[in-house]
Protein backbone atom coordinates (compact mmCIF):
# COMPACT_ATOMS: atom_id res chain seq x y z
CA UNK A 1 0.00 0.00 0.00
CA UNK A 2 1.31 3.36 -1.45
CA UNK A 3 1.76 6.24 1.71
CA UNK A 4 -0.25 9.68 -0.28
CA UNK A 5 1.86 12.59 0.90
CA UNK A 6 -0.06 15.84 2.55
CA UNK A 7 1.46 19.15 2.55
CA UNK A 8 -1.43 19.94 5.84
CA UNK A 9 0.93 19.55 8.86
CA UNK A 10 -0.77 17.32 11.51
CA UNK A 11 -3.08 18.77 14.49
CA UNK A 12 -1.08 16.95 17.45
CA UNK A 13 2.13 18.65 17.27
CA UNK A 14 4.81 17.65 20.22
CA UNK A 15 3.73 20.97 22.27
CA UNK A 16 0.31 19.83 22.15
CA UNK A 17 0.76 15.89 22.83
CA UNK A 18 3.29 17.02 25.99
CA UNK A 19 -0.15 18.84 27.55
CA UNK A 20 -2.60 16.73 26.33
CA UNK A 21 -0.55 13.63 28.36
CA UNK A 22 1.12 16.10 30.85
CA UNK A 23 -2.30 15.18 33.43
CA UNK A 24 -2.40 11.84 32.96
CA UNK A 25 -0.95 10.61 35.50
CA UNK A 26 -2.69 12.85 37.92
CA UNK A 27 -6.13 11.36 36.20
CA UNK A 28 -5.08 7.72 36.75
CA UNK A 29 -3.94 8.03 40.07
CA UNK A 30 -6.91 10.13 41.57
CA UNK A 31 -9.46 9.19 44.00
CA UNK A 32 -12.04 8.65 41.38
CA UNK A 33 -10.07 6.19 39.33
CA UNK A 34 -10.63 2.48 39.76
CA UNK A 35 -7.64 1.27 37.86
CA UNK A 36 -4.29 1.64 39.70
CA UNK A 37 -1.66 1.09 37.03
CA UNK A 38 0.99 1.05 39.96
CA UNK A 39 -0.51 -2.12 41.34
CA UNK A 40 0.90 -5.52 38.64
CA UNK A 41 -2.30 -7.50 40.33
CA UNK A 42 -4.60 -4.44 38.53
CA UNK A 43 -3.36 -4.99 35.17
CA UNK A 44 -4.25 -8.77 33.52
CA UNK A 45 -0.51 -8.43 31.32
CA UNK A 46 1.20 -8.13 34.64
CA UNK A 47 -0.07 -11.64 36.36
CA UNK A 48 0.05 -13.57 33.15
CA UNK A 49 -4.11 -13.84 33.29
CA UNK A 50 -6.42 -12.50 30.49
CA UNK A 51 -5.55 -12.16 26.76
CA UNK A 52 -4.04 -10.01 24.57
CA UNK A 53 -4.94 -7.88 21.80
CA UNK A 54 -6.31 -10.40 18.95
CA UNK A 55 -5.86 -13.40 20.94
CA UNK A 56 -8.94 -15.43 21.87
CA UNK A 57 -9.42 -16.24 25.16
CA UNK A 58 -9.67 -19.83 27.06
CA UNK A 59 -13.36 -21.26 26.11
CA UNK A 60 -15.61 -22.36 29.13
CA UNK A 61 -16.71 -25.23 26.84
CA UNK A 62 -14.34 -26.23 23.73
CA UNK A 63 -16.69 -28.26 22.06
CA UNK A 64 -14.15 -28.77 18.57
CA UNK A 65 -10.90 -29.75 17.55
CA UNK A 66 -8.70 -28.75 15.52
CA UNK A 67 -7.64 -31.20 12.66
CA UNK A 68 -6.38 -31.06 9.05
CA UNK A 69 -8.33 -33.08 6.73
CA UNK A 70 -8.67 -33.54 2.66
CA UNK A 71 -11.60 -33.49 1.33
CA UNK A 72 -12.27 -34.19 -2.73
CA UNK A 73 -12.91 -30.90 -5.23
CA UNK A 74 -16.48 -31.47 -5.28
CA UNK A 75 -17.28 -31.52 -2.00
CA UNK A 76 -15.19 -28.40 -1.12
CA UNK A 77 -16.69 -26.88 -4.30
CA UNK A 78 -20.20 -27.82 -3.48
CA UNK A 79 -19.82 -25.77 0.67
CA UNK A 80 -18.27 -23.13 -0.38
CA UNK A 81 -20.57 -22.43 -3.17
CA UNK A 82 -23.45 -21.81 -0.33
CA UNK A 83 -21.37 -18.88 1.02
CA UNK A 84 -20.76 -17.57 4.19
CA UNK A 85 -20.64 -20.21 7.07
CA UNK A 86 -20.15 -22.99 4.76
CA UNK A 87 -18.28 -24.94 7.44
CA UNK A 88 -20.93 -24.66 9.75
CA UNK A 89 -22.86 -26.54 7.15
CA UNK A 90 -20.40 -28.95 6.33
CA UNK A 91 -19.94 -29.42 10.16
CA UNK A 92 -23.84 -29.96 10.47
CA UNK A 93 -24.12 -32.10 7.56
CA UNK A 94 -21.44 -34.63 9.08
CA UNK A 95 -23.17 -34.57 12.37
CA UNK A 96 -26.27 -35.61 10.60
CA UNK A 97 -24.26 -38.44 9.14
CA UNK A 98 -23.08 -39.35 12.73
CA UNK A 99 -26.71 -39.38 13.98
CA UNK A 100 -28.72 -41.03 11.18
CA UNK A 101 -25.77 -44.07 11.42
CA UNK A 102 -25.17 -44.21 15.10
CA UNK A 103 -28.70 -45.25 15.75
CA UNK A 104 -28.89 -47.57 13.05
Amino acid sequence: MTRETTTAPSAFTKERIGTGTAGAPDRLHGAECRYDSRDPAAAPRATGEGRLPGRRGPQKRPTKVAVTLRYSREVLEYFKATGEGWQTRMNEALREYVERHRTA
